[in-house]
């Protein structure tokens, strides 16, 4: 068994990684600008699919151009998000170079679709494929390929702890090599039920002062998870962007099961109060004392344009962000100055601005934790800004880890 890089290899974005040339996994995009996508053209016997995130999905529709029609596997949440993130991605560049396939390639992606639980082995490409809970978002797996003589294990992006959308990971599948995230490596997080109550407490002090609190979060996860830590707080709140249709998406009968509490869910859904934007709605929202979920979670567009320039002004407000905010983004300008480019404004916001870990991604301790049961495999570490030092730490604790390039190709086993 061979693995090339062709993506996420010391980076963040545009994952993916073939196997012997047959087996894809994971096919990204990086949708900076301009946007970047995997290194190398491609032509898989199958593919497989960790989960439904832009940076490892963006890509995969534009594999179904000419005559190629290698199947897609996924778990039913993967495929759902997948074909949402497309649309929008259609929506908003079709026809341009930010926009790698068409509304064809898209529709044949529909006809290539093969779904699969957890832990339900199923043959791709003549490899024994599994998928195991990897607890970063809804339907997300670690993959474990087996060849009869290698079992390579991709993690895909997974968490260790529980949130209140889904449950952290416990799966363990035995590997000889393990390709290992690494984005939060650098990062030691407060435990989760910590980071919440402070974040709740903050919503609770805004609304009681009277204040409005705008909370920027991602579309996929993050917004379904604020909005059941809502519910489980009794805070009312209006929900608003892709989030909305992710949250209904998530509640369809075959996607239930990829929850921890689709019931909990469920009530969250229904304490939300879902917004249209239609007749100068958003701005009648903002000058109420609410709580306001919105894309998009670095200030970089959607809904936020609006919410943000109407609650800048007053120190009673709170822009809570819940998310990582990359360098070079407003969201990130906010945190570190004060002020940021919002719809092409340099706005000064005197609203307080607070940033709350809600990470999905396994942390130092989090990391170390599912490594600890990969102590005699082969570490490759991928998907991160620091992947080197990473690896160098785990070589200085005793594993076999590397950090592969992009582009490089690997002979395991």
């Amino acid at each position: 068994m061979d693995i090339r890089f062709l993506g996420g290899a010391r980076e963040i974005g545009r994952s993916a990684i073939v196997v012997d040339d047959r087996l894809l996994l994971d096919f990204g995009m990086d949708s900076g600008n301009p946007p970047s996508f995997p290194i190398d053209d491609v032509d898989p016997e199958a593919v497989v699919v960790s989960h439904g995130h832009l940076d490892h999905v963006g890509s995969i529709p534009s594999l179904l151009s000419g005559e190629a029609r290698p199947p897609v596997h996924w778990t039913p949440p993967t495929r759902d998000l997948t074909m949402l993130l497309a649309r929008d991605t259609l929506k908003l560049h079709g026809g341009t170079y930010d926009c790698p396939f068409t509304e064809a390639e898209l529709a044949r992606l529909t006809q290539v679709s093969e779904i699969h639980g957890y832990r339900e082995s199923f043959e791709a490409a003549g490899y024994e494929i599994t998928f195991f809970d990897a607890g970063h978002v809804p339907g997300s797996a670690h993959v474990l390929i087996d060849d009869g003589d290698t079992r390579l294990l991709y993690t895909g992006d997974f968490h260790t702890e529980d949130q209140r959308l889904l449950s952290g990971t416990t799966a363990r599948p035995d590997a000889d090599v393990v390709i290992c995230e690494s984005t939060y490596a650098d990062t030691t997080r407060e435990p989760r039920p910590e980071i919440e109550r402070a974040f709740v407490d903050l919503l609770e002090r805004t609304i009681w002062e009277g204040g409005t609190v705008v909370v920027p979060a991602f579309a996929i996860g993050r917004t379904q998870e604020v909005l059941c830590i809502c519910e489980r707080h009794d805070l009312e709140c209006y929900v608003d962007g892709m989030g909305t249709r992710v949250a209904k998406l998530l509640l369809r009968e075959e996607n239930r099961e990829f929850l921890r509490d689709s019931d909990l869910l469920r009530r969250a859904k229904g304490n939300a109060r879902f917004v249209d934007g239609r007749d100068g709605q958003r701005e009648r929202i903002a000058e109420q004392n609410t709580v306001i979920v919105t894309t998009s979670g670095m200030l970089h567009g959607g809904p936020a344009m609006t919410y943000v320039p109407a609650v800048r002004d007053h120190p009673a407000n709170t822009i809570a962000m819940t998310g990582y905010q990359v360098e070079g983004t407003p969201g990130r300008d906010l945190l570190e100055t004060g002020s940021a480019e919002i719809d092409g404004r340099m706005m000064r916001v005197s609203a307080r601005v607070e940033q709350f870990d809600f990470s999905a991604h396994a942390d130092s301790e989090g990391l170390r934790s599912f490594l600890e049961s990969y102590r005699e495999s082969t570490v490759l570490v991928n998907h991160g800004d620091r992947c080197e030092t990473f690896a160098d730490e785990l070589r200085v604790e005793g594993y076999d880890a590397s950090a592969p390039e992009l582009g490089e190709r690997l002979e395991l086993g």
